[in-house]
């Protein structure tokens, strides 16, 4: 191209537009509007970004403050264990009081017939709090009866399974029994029924809750206003002890309210009045009661106290462990690599759950139950983490920051865990928090299938809730329902959460998404 063909295609600038700059200033094109951000700070925006992962992280941390909170806000401890309320459905007093079936304490029976249904009056009526909620359904069946064709009804019913206990025998010292006395005269509420002589009902011994005529298969005899007739005992000399508290209605003084009983008394006794006072309230069970008569709602709180402090000691020491061995594996190479590598597989050949159980069978006298259990647990759950920081440690130990710092006269300390490990932290904690899981997972079902027993030492787990949960979950569902529950959310949280943070600490992925 000529000078003359330059000056056509390219005409010149004039010279005022050009203007001298300073080779010093910074100059953009436009200003940055965002601030640089680190590794981690990229990762928590990538990791926000994953919506399965933050609905985790929240459920995770409800999970941790559910067993952290539970067991204080509770009333009961581990230790409160009501042999008579044993699994008993929710119930709350509120609810109960006003015959809800939620928190209600309820539970349903299937045909019912009419004499069940006098004994259900029965306890209504002298207790004053009616067992039945409510009648479900009410079925006719057609049958003949002495030649005649009868209607025989039967009834689903739904009943507050705390009112339905009504009254049961308990055998009191006399300091105790004056005790109760004096409480239900502070109080109004009685706890102490008339005595009733099993001769009067059939000497039928083995149901407290029969205070009226019966015949010989128990069912109530009614007067012919169709109410029942009373049975209770009246004073004779040397029956009973004296008793000056409240009375039922209809007591003119001449019932007795106790048996002398080898020098102690046995009375009648409203069970959840009596509930109320030895524990100066009513029960108040959120999730109800196991078989061991334990509130299930800080039970729950315990057991998962103890699961996630056991997972998260096993996590850190295996961390620590398996980064320490598998540094030294990926860093040196070579035989050293060889000779580890071959005792790590040694290690990973003993089956988990045959270490577990030897190490109780003989360890456990020595160190403890706790004690052997975590040796079981580090034993050989550290070999998975020292593998992944081998192959990090053989990832970078090439690359030219780590060959400029040897050049420098890094040391290899300090090349191994100031230059190379901070370079694969993101992946070891990734591997870590999903380690947690799966402690927790191993912990529960060994307990569950009673190898391993630590509620000696916690007070319960989540494993022994559930395998005492499962001999009546036909009977009494919840019992296995709620820990099932818990330990459902708290698995698949925690793995939705590491899969979170495996995509956020994935190096390949920094810088993308930005938008």
């Amino acid at each position: 191209m000529t000078d003359q063909q330059t000056r056509e295609n390219y005409p010149a600038v004039a010279k005022e537009k050009f203007q001298f700059v300073s080779d010093k200033e910074i100059i953009f094109d436009e200003v940055p509007k965002t601030k640089a951000r680190g590794y981690f700070g990229d990762a928590l925006l990538r990791f926000q970004k994953n919506r399965s992962s933050v609905v985790a992280a929240w459920i995770l941390l409800f999970l941790v403050l559910f067993a952290l909170l539970a067991p204080i806000v509770s009333p009961y401890s581990v230790k409160d264990q009501d042999k008579t309320y044993t699994n008993y459905p929710a119930y709350i007093p509120f609810f109960g009081e006003r015959g809800m079936s939620l928190f209600g304490g309820a539970r349903i029976y299937d045909s019912q017939n009419d004499a069940s249904m006098l004994f259900w009056r029965g306890i209504a009526e002298e207790t004053g709090k009616d067992p039945v909620i409510k009648t479900i359904k009410t079925h006719e069946t057609p049958t003949r009866r002495r030649g005649e064709e009868v209607t025989r009804y039967t009834y689903d019913i739904k009943i507050n399974a705390y009112y339905a206990l009504g009254i049961v025998y308990k055998v009191f010292t006399y300091d105790e029994f004056a005790r109760i006395e004096e409480w239900q005269n502070e109080t109004g509420i009685q706890v102490i029924y008339p005595y009733v002589y099993p001769g009067d009902i059939s000497n039928i011994r083995n149901n407290p809750n029969l205070w009226y005529q019966v015949d010989e298969k128990g069912v109530a005899k009614l007067d012919e206003n169709g109410a029942f007739i009373p049975v209770y005992a009246d004073q004779k000399e040397d029956e009973g002890v004296p008793y000056d508290s409240l009375r039922i209605k209809g007591d003119d003084g001449s019932y007795i309210y106790s048996m002398k009983k080898s020098g102690a008394v046995q009375c009648r006794v409203d069970y959840y009045n009596y509930y109320h006072y030895l524990n100066g309230r009513e029960p108040f069970y959120i999730f109800g009661t196991s078989a061991m008569g334990m509130d299930l709602f800080s039970a729950i709180g315990y057991g998962a106290r103890f699961s996630l402090l056991f997972a998260v000691l096993v996590a850190a020491i295996n961390m620590a462990i398996g980064i320490l061995y598998g540094s030294v594996q990926g860093y040196y190479g070579g035989a050293v690599d060889m000779v580890l590598d071959r005792i790590a597989d040694i290690l990973a050949g003993m089956p988990f759950i045959i270490v577990a159980t030897l190490f109780q069978i003989h360890l456990a006298q020595k160190v403890g139950v706790v004690w052997s259990f975590l040796f079981a647990f580090v034993l050989t759950g550290w070999i998975s983490i020292a593998a992944l920081t081998r192959k990090q440690f053989y990832r970078f130990k090439s690359l030219e920051f780590v060959l400029a710092a040897r050049t420098l006269g890094a040391s290899d300390k300090r090349l191994m865990f100031k230059h190379i490990l901070p370079n694969a932290a993101g992946t070891l904690i990734t591997s870590c928090a999903l380690v947690i899981p799966a402690v927790i997972g191993s912990e529960t079902s060994l307990s569950y299938l009673g190898i391993v027993d630590l509620s000696s030492l916690t007070g319960t787990t989540l494993g022994t809730l559930l395998s005492q949960g499962s001999a009546t979950a036909t009977t009494a569902p919840h019992t296995i329902l709620w820990p099932s529950i818990f330990l459902g959310l708290l698995m698949i949280s925690f793995n939705l959460f590491g899969n979170g943070l495996r995509d956020a600490f994935n190096p390949t992925t920094r810088g993308t998404d930005d938008e």
